[in-house]
Order: C-alpha cells, then structure tokens, then sequence
C-alpha cells in the first residue's frame, strides 16, 4: 500500500473538554507522577543498595521498577502539558514514536511481571531446585527476551501505522498517540489493521493474562502440602503479584480485545496501566512485604548516617 499522508501533525484531544476540571485533573495527575516517581526510585535504590537485588524476585522487581518509571515518563508529562495547554499539536514523527515507545515499554514491563510469576511459580512448586532453575542467568535471559519481543511487537504496531494513509482529519480522541485511536482517523478501510491489532495486542494480552492465571491456580493447589507459616508467606507474596497483573492487565484487555465498534471507554481504561498500576505497585510490594520494609529501614538509615558524616567532615575541614 502506497502511503499518503496528508498530515503532518495530530491534536490529542485529551480526556476532558471543561477547563475547571482540566485544572482539578492537572493537579491529580501532578500528584500521582510524583509519587510514581519517587515510589519507583525508593524501591530501585532500595533494591540495589541492598542485600535483596541477589534475589530473583527483588531483582525482576527492580527492573518493573525502572520500567513503570520509563513508561509513566512516555505518557504523564504530555498528558499533564495538554491540560493547560492552549494548542495541543503533536507531530507525526513524535506521535510515530511515542506510539512505538509506549508499547516497547509497555511490553517489556508484561513480560517482567510473567518472570515474576515463573519465578514464584519455581519457589513454590519445585523449591528444591529454586536456585539451579532461576539463577542469574536465566534471569537475564528472560529479560533479554522480554526487550526483544516487545520490541518486535511495538515495531510491528509502528510499522503498520507507519505504512496507513492520513488524509483528512487529524483530531487523535485521547490523551496519548495510541493505534486504535489513530486507525479512526484512517482514510483507508481499517477491518485488516484493526484484525491485526487485536491479534498482536489484545489475544497476546489475554493469553498472556490467562496463562497467569492458570500459574497462580497452580501454586494455590501446591500450597496445601506445605506449612501454615509458609502458606501464609506464600500467599502474601502472591497477593501482591496478583493485584498488579490485575491492574495492568484487565484495562489492557478491556481496551485492545473488543473491535473498534464496540470500545467507547478505552482514555477511561487506558488510566489504569498508564497511571494508577505504576502509582500504586511501590505501595502494593511495600507495605506487604516485610523483606522490603527492612531493607528500606536499612538503606535509607545508612544513607542519612552517610550524609550527616559529611557534613561533620565538611565542617571539620572549613574550621581548619
């Protein structure tokens, strides 16, 4: 197919059409970006200050860490900018690219929450052989392999926009470059691309989601030979992985599994995995997780002992 393009750029229309509740939802939105990301960055300091970024869990979790800060950091800065901007423009090449980047990050930080659940999985129902199977290796492999098949992914997504002809309208409605709006304003029929985009993003999605679930059933069933203290510590951790997937993954499956007629809430949904989720992971894994807790005391303590002995020694050193 031949591309031709007669638009240059796009305007996000946003979430919201009344200037009061613009403002109100700046301030909101203000408020979760900060705690993303300081909650992320305690957890990634955290994480590698500490004696837990040996464990495969907190090691995965540092990484979903970095990710949810890289993601939120595609998205929330315009989003924050388009509510009490005037004009709302964004050029092709930079939607073209936020659309690529929001589902490379996306993407990789899926695949990292499946590592998490394989290694839950291995910790429960084959502890014997937990630290022959998820070594550091292995571990980097399945992060190697979770950044190439996003990528992929999000290329694919990219290239078929890329390869669309936009000729009339140019009004995106929502607050982010993302394909199902584009493919709206396509002058072109859209039944194959819009095929291909709930194969490669909404069935890859609930497959994804389903076969989590199905591990977790698993580990439930395996819980029942073990004792009461590590069931209870089991299903704490388990807890908080299954909390996340549903945050991250139910609005992905809400937006990307139902044909273009029927999505008429998909700004509403897409708040959930670009917002909310990476707001509230640092609190889910911290505030449930007792490991976590005393490697934050710990590391924190010892960074605040650190600076009061430099300033001592920075005082010592003026008066001499």
């Amino acid at each position: 197919m031949e591309n031709k393009n007669n638009v240059t750029e796009f305007i996000l229309l946003g979430l919201f059409k009344s200037q009061e509740v613009k403002i109100i939802c700046f301030v909101i939105f203000l408020f979760c970006y900060f705690a993303i990301f300081f909650g992320n960055i305690i957890i990634f300091i955290t994480i590698v200050g500490s004696h837990l970024i040996q464990q495969p869990m907190y090691y995965f979790l540092c990484h979903l860490s970095y990710m949810d800060l890289a993601y939120t950091s595609t998205v929330v800065p315009r989003l924050l900018r388009d509510l009490i901007a005037k004009q709302k423009y964004i050029s092709y090449n930079c939607c073209m690219t936020q659309l690529f980047t929001a589902h490379f990050l996306s993407g990789v930080e899926m695949f990292i929450l499946v590592s998490m659940a394989f290694d839950r999985y291995v910790a429960i129902c084959k502890p014997l052989h937990y630290m022959l199977i998820v070594n550091r290796q292995r571990c980097n492999m399945m992060l190697l392999m979770a950044w190439i098949v996003a990528f992929s992914h999000a290329f694919s997504q990219m290239f078929m926009v890329n390869r669309l002809p936009f000729c009339g309208p140019n009004q995106v409605d929502h607050y982010v470059c993302d394909v199902k709006a584009l493919l709206k304003l396509v002058c072109t029929d859209t039944r194959i691309p819009n095929i291909l985009v709930i194969a490669n993003t909404g069935m890859v999605v609930l497959a994804t989601f389903l076969a989590l679930v199905a591990s977790y059933i698993v580990i439930l069933y395996n819980l029942r030979n073990h004792s009461s203290e590590a069931r209870r510590k089991a299903l704490s951790t388990c807890a908080s992985h299954v909390m996340v997937v549903v945050l991250f993954f139910v609005p992905c499956i809400a937006t990307y599994v139902p044909p273009p007629s029927a999505s008429q809430n998909d700004k509403e949904f897409s708040m959930f995995y670009t917002v909310f989720a990476p707001m509230l992971n640092p609190l889910i894994y911290t505030l449930r997780n007792t490991e976590m807790k005393n490697a934050m005391k710990k590391v924190w303590t010892m960074k605040k002992n650190d600076i009061q002995i430099k300033r001592i020694l920075i005082c010592f050193s003026k008066k001499n």
